[in-house]
C-alpha cells in the first residue's frame, strides 16, 4: 500500500500564505485614510462597473482588493450580516469592529481548512460622531485583523505606497489634501493617476445617517486639482 507524501503543517501554511499573497499582489492598491471630517476610501480602479469601494451600513465602508469575485462575496455577506443585526437589535449595535471580527472568522476558516485560501485583503472603515471615533480595520487573507486611526494601504506594492503616505499624511487634514496625498502615494513618481483611473468615496460627518458618498466626475476632478 502506498503511503501519502507527508508535508509538515508549517509548510502547508507557508504555501497557502505565499499563494494568497501572490494573488493579492497582482491587484491594484487602495488606501483608506482618516481626514478632518471622516474617512476617505480611495482605490486605483479604471473600471466603471466593477466596484472595489462600497457601503456596508450607515457609517461603515468597505474596500476589497485581490480576486474580485471573492472579495465581492465577502462584501455581500457583510451587508446581509449588518442588515440582519440592525433589524434584529438596533442600528447602533452594528459597528466596524463587530463586522471585522465576522470577516476575520471567515477568512481564517478558509485559510486553515479549505484547499485554497481566499486571495483577498479587506478594509472596513467606520466614521464616528467625532474625529476620535473614526477607525479603520485591515484584514489579511488569513484572518489577521489590525486596527488604526490613521491610514491603511492594501493590495499590490503596499509597503512602498505606505512609505509614501507616511511622508505626507497629516491628521485632521482637509479632504482635498488627503485625497491628493493618497493619489500621489498610489501613483508614485513615475505615473500620473487621473479621475478616470480612480474610485473614491467618503464617510463624511455632514452626510447625515447614511454617511457614505461616492465622489465622481467634476467633483473628483476639482478635489484632485486637475485643470
Amino acid at each position: 500500500m502506498n503511503m501519502p507524501m507527508y508535508v509538515s503543517p508549517e509548510q502547508v501554511m507557508k504555501d497557502r500564505a505565499d499563494y494568497a499573497r501572490k494573488g493579492i499582489a497582482r491587484g491594484r492598491a487602495a488606501v483608506g485614510a482618516t481626514y478632518a471630517d471622516g474617512v476617505l476610501l480611495c482605490a486605483e480602479n479604471p473600471s466603471n462597473t466593477l466596484r472595489k469601494v462600497s457601503e456596508i451600513y450607515d457609517r461603515i465602508g468597505f474596500i476589497g482588493v485581490g480576486k474580485y469575485n471573492e472579495f465581492d462575496q465577502m462584501r455581500v455577506a457583510g451587508v446581509r450580516h449588518a442588515d440582519l443585526k440592525g433589524y434584529s437589535f438596533s442600528r447602533q449595535d452594528v459597528d466596524a469592529r463587530w463586522l471585522a471580527n465576522q470577516y476575520a472568522q471567515t477568512l481564517g476558516q478558509y485559510f486553515t481548512h479549505e484547499m485554497k485560501p481566499l486571495e483577498v485583503e479587506l478594509l472596513v472603515a467606520e466614521m464616528g460622531e467625532e474625529p476620535c471615533g473614526d477607525q479603520i480595520f485591515h484584514l489579511l487573507y488569513d484572518g489577521t485583523v489590525m486596527d488604526t486611526r490613521s491610514f491603511v494601504v492594501t493590495g499590490g506594492e503596499a509597503e512602498v505606497i505606505r512609505s509614501r503616505m507616511e511622508e505626507t499624511w497629516q491628521a485632521e487634514a482637509p479632504l482635498d489634501s488627503t485625497l491628493q496625498q493618497a493619489v500621489a502615494a498610489l501613483a508614485g513618481p513615475d505615473r500620473t493617476l487621473e479621475a478616470d483611473d480612480l474610485e473614491v468615496a467618503v464617510l463624511a460627518r455632514h452626510n447625515g445617517r447614511r454617511a457614505f458618498r461616492r465622489i465622481e466626475g467634476a467633483s473628483l476632478v476639482a478635489l484632485l486639482g486637475e485643470a
